[in-house]
């Protein structure tokens, strides 16, 4: 289960792509959770995915 407060989402999943994935698709697959459950919220809340740098910004 993914966190739904933004920030925490944030932080989940920054962590995760730091120190586990090579790529927000990958993560997906593994967690099981489509791309936009993911995006959706952060980019509501100013993030985005910076695909170079593997995390959001």
């Amino acid at each position: 289960m993914i966190p739904k407060d933004p920030i925490m989402l944030l932080s989940f999943v920054n962590m995760k792509l730091r120190d586990f994935y090579s790529d927000l698709d990958v993560l997906c697959d593994e967690l099981d959770v489509s791309r936009e459950e993911i995006t959706n919220p952060l980019e509501a809340a100013g993030y985005r995915y910076d695909q170079e740098r593997n995390q959001f910004v």
